[in-house]
């Protein structure tokens, strides 16, 4: 059965009238929303960190491929010679003591899912993830300990009790702003207009957008490789040769995204789509006949404890221009070291 958030996540993408009738309250919700950002960005914004704090966000719920794209904005700062920290507020976390620093062998559950895949696919000599819903704190917590020559935020664009130096805008070029309209009739946190004054707006795959919206940059978040769950046994893309009709669970903004994915490999998945972040059981992994089920390796970062052997992770990378990158650089003013 299709979940409420589900349900209500594909109104906003379609032309389902009924969600009109909330139109009332997200004029109230762009009067509070406005109100709230001009004053916290009046006593917030201008008060510099000693390190540049960049943020990574949107102005729609739901996924849009912000954490790969992180993910691969650190690798290649990492390769320019640069040290970086990614701070979190990492969503569904319940950790009892904040500034929390994951670890590799940190649990999903406590630091927050999208913190522990970061973590997992980036050195920890030179790149330090902080988990706080406090985003001050924890950017003050990274500099403190590690003064990092960059700071990444994951999310947090309409955290503006959080100075920024740069802001980046993340839309999933597939679904674009849905019906267009604010919370709780549409998908948006903020109006469209909002774009006008963020530093980079980039774009997650192909893409029809307003006219009215500059897009800076576009990457593609695309398959890697094949991982085994229980053996962590690598196949490449090419070397699959199991049944091509899959199980395909995913808990993410967007699950179609990871079908769709499979089905460019030349899969046939049957789609089982959760909500956004849901922790998935191994009960979930357990059909009645005997096809390989396929996750995403944000849901992997909650299972890998389990020793199904059926059980494989889609690994996918976000291919990002090397020159959106020293745009950043130049924005801030940075220099590489190398």
């Amino acid at each position: 059965m299709e979940s409420m958030q589900a349900h209500i996540t594909r109104a906003w993408h379609s032309k389902c009238s009924w969600v009109l009738l909330l139109w009332p309250l997200s004029i109230i919700f762009r009067a509070i929303a406005f109100c709230r950002g001009y004053i916290l960005r009046h006593i917030y914004q201008g008060k510099k960190f000693t390190s540049p704090v960049v943020v990574v966000g949107n102005i729609s719920v739901g996924g849009s491929g912000k954490t790969p794209l992180i993910i691969s904005l650190a690798k290649q700062l990492l390769g320019y010679g640069l040290s970086v920290s990614i701070v979190s507020r990492g969503y569904g976390a319940s950790s009892k003591l904040y500034p929390m620093l994951v670890e590799m062998d940190s649990v999903a559950s406590v630091c927050g899912d999208e913190p522990l895949l970061i973590r997992h696919s980036l050195p920890q000599e030179r790149c330090n993830i902080v988990v706080d819903p406090n985003r001050r704190r924890a950017v003050s917590f990274a500099i403190e300990h590690f003064n990092p020559d960059l700071i990444l935020c994951d999310d947090g664009l309409q955290h503006y009790r959080l100075h920024r130096d740069i802001e980046i805008a993340v839309i999933d070029g597939a679904r674009g702003f849905g019906n267009g309209q604010c919370l709780p009739a549409g998908p948006l946190r903020e109006p469209i207009g909002r774009l006008k004054a963020v530093d980079f707006v980039v774009v997650n795959g192909q893409y029809q957008l307003p006219d009215r919206v500059n897009v800076d940059a576009k990457f593609d978040i695309v398959p890697h490789q094949f991982r085994n769950l229980a053996t962590g046994e690598i196949l490449a893309l090419n070397d699959w040769l199991g049944p091509k009709t899959v199980h395909a669970l995913a808990a993410i903004g967007h699950p179609q995204r990871f079908a769709d994915t499979l089905e460019l490999l030349g899969f046939d998945p049957r789609l089982q789509g959760f909500d956004d972040h849901q922790a998935l059981t191994e009960s979930d992994l357990i059909f009645e006949d005997d096809l390989p089920v396929f996750i995403t390796a944000k849901d992997a970062v909650k299972l890998a404890s389990t020793d199904f052997s059926h059980v494989w992770v889609l690994d996918v990378e976000a291919e990002v221009a090397t020159h959106f990158v020293t745009n950043l650089l130049t924005a801030i003013d940075l220099r590489p070291s190398n």
